[in-house]
């Protein structure tokens, strides 16, 4: 048999294997890691006696599926709707995935055309309720945007709320994002987003465990989650309650050792609840794509510094600063005063006097000296943000 034929057996056997084994099934996949994936697939399809540590009933459940299966048919019904299959020792596998060991996908049905490996090496998960508020919305968007301006790849789960948001930011921005669905990705779900899964999957990819035609479940949403984890270098959570399932794709980001991040809300939103009791744990708080960036990219993709406007006396060296906030705001005072109150001499006083004199800060009256109209407004500046 030659490399070619070799190849092209396993990827048929994979994908009669996606019909065959849930999702994330861990006991599935060690049992196909110990045998062997052709040898998986000869055993159901010729009925074999139950393997060890297999029960009767859920031997028969993957029997009865594997009769149904029909690889060679799968694989055409991709084709006509623009899907391939990505399998292990396929260039364009994402070996990040190896990560999530027996429960990794045995592979990966892709609609787009750039390389799942390539997008995947610079990509961050955005995550988040369903029903979310405008400010979750507007923060998913806002961050996604500006994730996709500096050329990170946006990856969610396709689904209303937060997802959609993020999906929405980044193609707004005129950049990346996948889409990892829990159905096969030839049926987009939610129906609601056809026309956004549509334009993911000519702009980007849309992604999923599942063959052609697999409808999404309540356990197949949950399990879908690892892969948005595994495939990114974090995952970012805004808005969830304290049982969303982006706190399942947040959990497994940890456990995998990736980053994770929350955006905080209002305390007293239930929907900030859930981001909240991640931020109280190991997850980092981010307000915005800088801040990200910061910590999933590479170093010297630092954050600007955060800091109020730079006012007219933050200019002024420390010992000239202690002279001015030592005169009154509403009268004169004589030179001594204003040196016990900066607590300096007299003569280090009054050569800081005339040096402020020179910048328009103070001026001079008889004997005393006196805030100008310009001073008292920094100085007012100043204060208001103690």
């Amino acid at each position: 048999m030659t490399a070619a034929a070799g190849q092209a057996d396993e990827l048929l056997a994979r994908v009669f294997l996606t019909r065959v084994v849930e999702p994330g099934d861990e006991g599935g996949g060690r049992w196909v890691r110990r045998c062997g994936v052709q040898e998986a697939v000869r055993l159901l399809r010729g009925g074999a006696p139950r393997p060890p540590g297999v029960s009767e009933r859920r031997w028969a459940g993957l029997l009865a599926r594997a009769e149904r299966a029909e690889p060679q048919r799968d694989l055409e019904v991709a084709r006509e709707s623009g899907v391939r299959f990505v399998c292990p020792g396929d260039p364009e596998w994402p070996r990040q995935l190896e990560d999530l060991g027996d429960a990794r996908p045995l592979g990966l049905w892709v609609r787009g055309r750039p390389s799942l490996r390539m997008w995947a090496l610079r990509s961050v998960a955005v995550v988040g309720a369903r029903a979310c508020t405008a400010y979750g919305a507007h923060m998913a968007a806002t961050l996604s945007a500006g994730l996709a301006e500096r050329g990170w790849v946006v990856v969610s789960g396709g689904a209303y709320g937060v997802d959609g948001a993020a999906h929405r930011g980044a193609l707004g921005a005129g950049g990346a994002t996948v889409a990892v669905l829990a159905c096969g990705v030839d049926r987009p779900y939610p129906r609601g987003h056809t026309a956004l899964l549509t334009r993911i999957a000519e702009q980007g990819l849309v992604v999923g465990e599942l063959p052609p035609g697999e409808h999404p479940t309540p356990s197949r949403f949950v399990l879908r989650n690892r892969v948005i984890a595994a495939l990114t270098r974090g995952t970012v959570v805004v808005e969830a309650a304290h049982r969303s399932g982006s706190l399942v794709t947040a959990r497994a980001a940890q456990r995998l050792g990736r980053h994770t991040m929350g955006v905080p809300g209002p305390v007293t939103s239930g929907l900030s609840a859930g981001v909240h009791e991640l931020l109280r744990g190991d997850a980092v708080l981010v307000t915005d794509a800088a801040e990200v960036v910061e910590l999933v990219g590479d170093m010297g993709e630092l954050a600007p510094d955060r800091r109020g406007p730079v006012l007219p006396r933050d200019l002024l060296d420390a010992a000239a600063g202690r002279v001015l906030a030592a005169l009154p705001g509403s009268r004169g005072a004589t030179a001594d005063e204003i040196a016990r109150g900066a607590q300096t001499t007299r003569d280090d006083a009054v050569a800081r006097l005339y040096e402020l004199r020179s910048l328009g800060y103070v001026e001079r009256h008889g004997d005393g000296w006196k805030l100008t109209r310009q001073a008292m407004i920094s100085v007012r500046g100043d204060r208001s943000g103690c």
